[in-house]
């Protein structure tokens, strides 16, 4: 028997089938009983290729991610050793060192500050208890730049290198986890929860955040430490800045061993821009000129190509929905959340067969209220180019009255 397990496509399927019997329902106990018995260890790139498969089989992104607590705590305990002495999670300032320090100190956050308020509130449900923990969400809000810089820096490259899977289904938990955090805090506020039902949802909030922790640092961040280069670590790490830190400073700078020359010569290759002029049908612009007005305009804009995939995105001072440089070469699809994927299609399919020319959508955020459009980009001859999105806040735009001319009167 161990000679078959020990072969890879047969161990895949034998993992395959013991996460569709949980699918379909299983008992828990005996699945992860049927594991131990059949496998020693999992490596964290077999768990990425069995979500992969299943995704590709027709599995709905969803259901995977319904489950992917359950396939955690079968496999958690079986994964190979893959803190090796050498990986990247040990190297300060190493972007992967700072996510690991992050999560540290949200487990330290959770393990002490959050069940030390639980337990004074299981003892007294009074209002300063639940005052604690409210506090305690707000500060747990910080999370979310941990979340944005692992969707937005180190995702792209994962599915640059084929991984869409494991990061599709991570980033449907981190919605959930989101969006538990802001209904705790409500229901607290509202007064909907009785304290036993209040008790039970922050332990639940307490354990997803805890087993997504044990999913970045078992899977995606040996994933990723196999997988991108030098270069691309150090795009991350100077990245990393525009999204801040969670419960941490802002970490020394890494600095690398001596680039390859290859890696060298492709980093060079990928900064260098074009000289020259470039000539429109209004007029004449050299690179730069282009660069900075683009960058200068009160709105910000994004470009994808008839394939779907991000061409370009400005740059301006005070951006409304984070981008990074990563982005460029990804498809749109994969830019937003699993739940939304469906509305974009369908806006897209209405641009592509002249079913629409536009779409727009607004929503209050904080202190703006943010506009957002897309308009189908077409040729001379009606064809298809790509779609255009316009972001802007139109909040000080609301409140404009009267008039007021460039010359006076």
């Amino acid at each position: 028997m161990s000679e078959f397990i020990n072969n890879r496509e047969h161990r895949q399927k034998k993992l395959k089938q013991l996460i569709m019997k949980l699918h379909e329902g299983g008992s828990f106990d005996e699945v992860k009983k049927e594991f131990e018995k059949e496998f020693g260890n999992v490596s964290a790139k077999e768990i990425s290729d069995l979500e992969q498969n299943i995704i590709m089989e027709g599995m709905p992104i969803e259901e995977v991610q319904r489950l992917c607590n359950v396939h955690s705590a079968v496999f958690k305990g079986s994964i190979d050793e893959i803190h090796r002495t050498n990986s990247s999670i040990y190297t300060p300032g190493h972007p992967l060192n700072t996510l690991k320090r992050e999560n540290d100190q949200i487990k330290q956050f959770l393990g002490v500050k959050v069940r030390f308020h639980l337990d004074l509130l299981k003892g007294h449900d009074t209002k300063e208890n639940r005052e604690k923990i409210i506090k305690d969400l707000d500060k747990l809000k910080e999370i979310e730049r941990h979340y944005l810089k692992k969707e937005n820096l180190i995702f792209p490259y994962l599915e640059k290198y084929g991984m869409t899977g494991p990061p599709q289904v991570m980033w449907g938990v981190d919605d959930e986890i989101r969006e538990l955090i802001k209904k705790t805090k409500k229901e607290i506020k509202e007064k909907k929860d009785k304290k036993e039902e209040l008790l039970e949802n922050i332990q639940y909030l307490i354990t997803q955040i805890e087993e997504m922790i044990f999913k970045e640092e078992n899977i995606l961040f040996p994933m990723a430490d196999d997988s991108l280069t030098q270069d691309e670590w150090l795009k991350v790490q100077d990245e990393s800045d525009e999204f801040g830190y969670t419960f941490i400073e802002k970490p020394i700078k890494w600095i690398p061993p001596k680039f390859t020359d290859e890696e060298e010569d492709k980093a060079q290759d990928k900064d260098n821009l074009p000289s020259g002029k470039i000539k429109f049908e209004t007029g004449v612009l050299n690179i730069k000129e282009l660069e900075l007005m683009l960058n200068h305009l009160p709105f910000d804009i994004t470009f994808i190509d008839k394939n779907d995939v991000v061409k370009y995105f400005s740059h301006g001072k005070e951006r409304i929905f984070p981008r990074t440089k990563a982005v460029i070469g990804r498809t749109v699809q994969n830019c937003h959340p699993p739940s939304s994927v469906h509305i974009v299609d369908k806006m897209l399919d209405d641009f592509k067969n002249k079913k629409k020319e536009s779409e727009d959508f607004w929503i209050n955020m904080k202190d703006l209220f943010v506009y957002i459009r897309y308009f189908a980009v077409r040729d001379e001859n009606g064809g298809y180019i790509g779609s255009l999105e316009v972001t802007q806040n139109i909040k000080p735009l609301q409140e404009i009255s009267g008039e007021k001319r460039l010359v006076k009167e």
